[in-house]
């Protein structure tokens, strides 16, 4: 379909309007030439970046159809807009560019009939299904352009979400709507296959530029779609080497996540003084993912929070470090971290800027001597020349070095789960049967939400406190194990007499929890509680890695915890049968966000200096 010649008119006269008004006028490339020339179709290859969402909306005639609907027979362009916005780089853009990419395809009717053109409103209050059809109007048959809406803005959201579209309403100072929005421009190229290959912000929203991706897709031979590299060996390879292509993924739109995070989740904290920002974000990914920032050039932070791995480690209990230094306890997700009220299992730290202290420091982490050579061995890398600078408007220091760390921290917002679609969503067929039985287990007969707790309007799934479930107690008064097992590489152990492993290492100490920080007896082997999202990413679980599958916590709990002197009350025998055990865990299950394929895609394209 096509767009009506008076609306087209005027958005491209919005665009000449703004150049005349404007003293240094500054439109996006997709009203100009490329200044560039293009490879030849095929040439190149569009990664997956994760399943496409689905999702009710209404087409220009009010009937109800879901996304999914329209994908899969073609390939599909899809934009967010919604009809009253007055941004020439916003939504007039997306408009006019898919105009030109249907004009240009008239004339190549073989590529033409396979695509699809969606326009999708977010704005549902005024843009009906009959503001749609008038927006839309005098469309053509080939390429196919279909104009949407939904019922609801409660509909809207969860599919906003699901694509990490950030939009927020304006709103003047006594917080009347204006009737605006602000929103970051987002167009998604889908393959047959349902999957996002190519995502374009405004920079990169060019006609040319989609239609070569367009017939780069065509010329695809049907294949496998490739897994996500995982192990402790994709994350320790150089970043921007042979994992980055220079085009591995559009890079997530992480300061919307940081800002305004997916369904589920609530307005996050941005402390005052860092604010997120673009660069912040970039300079907090490179030092996330430099193994400079190690004493011997080896260890970056994503060596024990692998994003393949949901932000923690699979192939370890507990965490080792440089020259393969013990850590004694699990490594914790970061999904989510930007929420957390305290950090470290045993709650020692309250700033996720003061936190990464921690570990850059810990001799059997990364083993830095002190926080002067760690900044004076940044300020020597030629290429962090100006970064910090531009994002802070100073040099490297003990603290804007923090300050980037958890800026990038604060992105990995993940949610938008087939339970928050359930939950808070209203879609009522997202959520298996087996999974909404385990949520009223995990409401109500098991107690679970007790501590992993969760509100009318989103959930963190966590109290944010510390509690003595009986694990720590184990280990520290269990006794000595009869054989000790020991990691000899990623999913290979030994088996070994505990003397004569004692013999030559150091006696283990024991972790006494929150009790080594007050010094309250009654704080013995207490630990944060973690929240449950994306839960089934993160095995092993508990601060000690000590149970490798959510089957065996379930269990556990089942169990009431190991009984001792400070065991928490709210720990106690469950009676759960064994379906109500596999209903439970199908629930947990059901917390996996819905944009972790795109965080870990962002991740796996990050750039990283030569470590040598």
């Amino acid at each position: 379909m096509k767009i009506r010649r008076r609306a087209l008119t005027a958005l491209l006269g919005l665009a000449t309007a703004s150049l005349a008004a404007a003293p240094e006028p500054s439109l996006a490339p997709g009203y100009r030439d490329l200044p560039f020339k293009l490879p030849q179709p095929g040439a190149y290859a569009l990664p997956s970046l994760g399943l496409a969402a689905d999702g009710e909306v209404l087409d220009s005639g009010g009937r109800r159809l879901n996304l999914h609907s329209l994908y899969g027979d073609k390939l599909v362009l899809l934009s967010f807009i919604y009809s009253s916005c007055s941004d020439v780089n916003g939504c007039p853009l997306a408009t006019a560019v898919f105009h030109k990419v249907q004009q240009r395809l008239r004339k190549a009717p073989e590529v033409g009939k396979q695509l699809r053109l969606i326009t999708l409103s977010f704005n549902p209050g005024h843009d009906t299904p009959e503001v749609m059809a008038h927006y839309g109007q005098e469309s053509g048959e080939e390429p196919e352009w279909r104009f949407l809406t939904t019922r609801s803005e409660r509909e809207i959201e969860p599919i906003l979400a699901a694509y990490g579209q950030s939009v927020q309403k304006d709103h003047d100072p006594e917080g009347r709507f204006l009737g605006t929005f602000s929103h970051i421009l987002r167009a998604y190229l889908i393959d047959r296959d349902k999957r996002i290959r190519n995502i374009y912000t405004v920079s990169f929203l060019h006609p040319e530029t989609l239609l070569n991706d367009l017939r780069s897709l065509l010329l695809e031979k049907p294949a496998a779609p490739k897994p996500i590299p995982s192990g402790r060996e994709a994350s320790a390879r150089t970043r921007g080497g042979q994992l980055n292509d220079g085009r591995l993924g559009r890079r997530a739109d992480l300061l919307g996540y940081a800002l305004r995070p997916p369904l589920g989740l609530p307005p996050p904290p941005v402390p005052k003084d860092n604010p997120p920002t673009p660069d912040k974000i970039e300079l907090g990914r490179k030092l996330f993912f430099d193994r400079r920032l190690s004493l011997n050039n080896t260890f970056s932070c994503a060596m024990c929070h692998v994003p393949e791995q949901g932000y923690t480690s699979h192939e370890q209990a507990t965490a080792v470090g440089i020259e393969g230094r013990t850590v004694r306890r699990n490594s914790p997700s970061l999904y989510n971290v930007g929420y957390a009220a305290r950090l470290f299992h045993d709650g020692r730290e309250f700033s996720l800027e003061q936190q990464v202290w921690g570990p850059l420091l810990a001799r059997n982490e990364m083993g830095a001597p002190s926080v002067g050579y760690v900044v004076e061995k940044i300020k020597g890398l030629p290429d962090y020349a100006g970064l910090f600078e531009k994002s802070f408007g100073r040099g490297p220091s003990m603290e804007t070095l923090g300050q980037a760390i958890a800026t990038y921290e604060r992105t990995l917002n993940s949610a938008a789960s087939p339970f928050d679609r359930w939950r808070f969503g209203g879609q009522a067929q997202v959520l298996s049967p087996a999974a909404r039985r385990g949520f009223v287990l995990f409401t109500g007969k098991a107690g679970c939400a007790a501590c992993h707790s969760l509100g009318e309007r989103h959930a963190l799934f966590t109290d944010q406190d510390l509690h003595n479930t009986g694990i720590g107690y184990r280990a520290a008064m269990g006794g000595p194990p009869a054989t000790a097992t020991i990691p000899a590489a990623p999913g290979l152990s030994l088996t070994l007499d505990p003397a004569r492993l004692a013999s030559v290492s150091e006696a283990k100490p024991h972790d006494l929890g929150l009790y080594e920080i007050t010094q309250n007896p009654a704080d013995r082997w207490k630990y944060k509680t973690p929240t449950l999202r994306n839960v089934a990413l993160t095995a092993p679980y508990m601060h000690d890695g000590s149970l490798a599958t959510l089957r065996d916590v379930v269990r556990f709990y089942n169990r009431g915890g190991v009984p001792n002197e400070n065991l928490d009350p709210r720990i106690r025998p469950l009676n759960l049968t064994d379906p109500e055990i596999e209903d439970l865990v199908e629930f947990l299950e059901s917390l996996t966000g819905s944009n972790v394929e795109e965080l870990v895609s962002d991740a796996l394209a990050a750039p990283v200096g030569d470590p040598r």
